[in-house]
């Protein structure tokens, strides 16, 4: 064993590049030199308003093992251990064709308008227990990020779990044939990216894209709950369907689920086979996503039960549910503010099932300057909602969820309809951007309060999450409820 992910020769031929340079071979991949290890692969990748060949020497000095770029810039010494290819982002490609090829994996991929993260997530800790799984750490489910994920895939894996989204229609059926699942899931369809998809129809034909890199003798994960379940099931070719939700009939039935204060609680069929289990965060939305996992576990040949059980273990991503205890005071003297971080993303239904979340929440009374715990939502703008996204944002005014929230602060131009919308006693402030917001947020919260964020990723939401763990000492309340 050489302890390399890519040899140079192998990594030439994936590529068919040219290796200069004293080099044997690299443990990893990096696209990023803030973040890049000593000895692994830095892959110079063209952007709109950057050129990673400007970043190249950087790499070099920080130890990575080599550069996989398409020119040799300036200043880099003649033994420089290079890879140099036509171009980078195909570079990487060949990488994560070659890795999957090499691979003896059983690969799942997983695309849907909401719970693609979460459900790939819980699929790494179901399968974590049944063999060597390869996951990204991150949302890397783009057209640089599958290439990537797939690249870092070590040939001993047996379970690879790849996420896979998109904006725009025919982004997804190259990744999908590139990724070449066993496993194919749509965890729902909901109006997102409206504004670039146009209507509901076509977002459910572009999620559908993933079943077309299906590997022979493949399954096709479905929610059966949805109103575009037929449309889907249409599109899956000769691949085996599975389904999920709550509908009866559903070959992995939700029979159950509820919040016991910081986990959900899950009842449901496995076919024939009664499940009970815990999923380890707040959330009934959880409960789709983690029956989607078990059928996909099911598909791969694992042990489903084994499976159920580590999700006791899970806990929701940051960005994506996760919650913070920030102690005020020496030591929290002074209480405690509840966080609920879910800044990274936002659509019509994910909003719903955080405000539902946070509708669960229990506040304390009698710790703070409010006599009673408050349940406050701070929220940005949902974006690529298309001409119809100021009466999508007011009706989050009347959705049922919103009925057990206290106060609710708004940002964002769009956010503006929301905020006008809402009953006055509900109806906090408003601000132009997350900044300001964020500026304002560490003053309107008290000791046992609890607090959700959130608002599309371009809505810049962690602003006001930072502020609001800049208020005292910020603990991962998941964790501390382990101990």
């Amino acid at each position: 064993m050489s302890g390399y992910l890519w040899t140079a020769t192998d990594a030439a031929a994936a590529t068919r590049g040219t290796a200069q340079g004293a080099w044997d071979g690299v443990t990893g991949i990096s696209i990023d030199t803030r973040t890049i290890l000593p000895g692994e692969l830095f892959v110079a990748l063209m952007g709109e308003n950057r050129d990673g060949h400007a970043f190249v020497a950087d790499a070099l000095a920080k130890g990575a093992g080599a550069a996989l770029l398409s020119r040799i810039p300036d200043g880099l010494t003649r033994d420089a251990p290079l890879l140099v290819v036509r171009d980078t982002l195909d570079g990487l490609r060949d990488l994560g064709a070659a890795a999957r090829a090499r691979s003896r994996a059983r690969v799942v991929a997983v695309t849907g308008s909401v719970g693609k993260t979460s459900t790939k997530e819980m699929l790494r800790a179901m399968l974590a227990s049944q063999g060597h799984v390869h996951a990204a750490e991150k949302s890397f489910n783009n057209h640089w990020g599958v290439p990537l994920t797939l690249a870092r895939m070590a040939p001993e894996t047996d379970y690879a779990v790849i996420e896979i989204g998109m904006n725009h229609a025919g982004e997804i059926t190259p990744l999908t044939q590139l990724a070449r699942p066993h496993v194919a899931i749509v965890t729902t369809v909901e109006p997102v990216h409206l504004e670039h998809l146009g209507s509901i129809e076509a977002i459910a034909d572009a999620k559908a894209e993933i079943f077309c890199g299906l590997e022979p003798g493949g399954v096709a994960v479905l929610p059966f709950d949805s109103p575009h379940f037929a449309r889907l099931a249409a599109q899956i070719g000769e691949a085996r369907p599975v389904t999920f939700g709550r509908t009866p009939g559903a070959d992995f039935r939700l029979d159950d689920a509820r919040i016991a204060g910081a986990v959900t609680v899950v009842r449901a069929h496995a076919r024939d086979v009664a499940l009970t289990f815990k999923i380890g965060a707040p959330g009934v939305h959880f409960a789709s996503n983690a029956l989607a996992g078990l059928a996909a576990v099911e598909a791969l040949g694992g042990d489903i039960t084994r499976a159920a059980m580590a999700l006791g273990q899970w806990h929701a991503p940051e960005g994506r549910g996760h919650r913070w205890s920030i102690l005020l005071g020496p030591g929290g003297l002074d209480g405690a503010v509840n966080l609920i971080d879910e800044s990274y993303n936002a659509n019509p239904a994910s909003m719903r099932a955080a405000l539902a979340v946070l509708a669960a929440a229990e506040p304390q009374d009698g710790v703070g300057r409010v006599a009673r715990g408050r349940r406050i939502a701070f929220l940005g703008d949902m974006l690529e909602l298309g001409p119809e996204e100021a009466p999508i944002h007011a009706a989050l005014a009347a959705a049922p969820e919103m009925a057990g929230v206290d106060l609710v602060h708004c940002c964002g131009p769009r956010m503006r309809a929301l905020w006008e919308a809402l009953p006055r006693e509900k109806r906090g402030e408003w601000f132009e951007d997350s900044e300001k917001l964020a500026h304002k947020a560490r003053r309107t919260v008290d000791a046992g309060d609890v607090c959700m964020v959130k608002g599309s990723l371009g809505a810049r939401m962690a602003r006001v999450v930072e502020a609001l763990k800049g208020l005292g000492r910020a603990v991962d309340a998941q964790l501390r409820e382990e101990e």
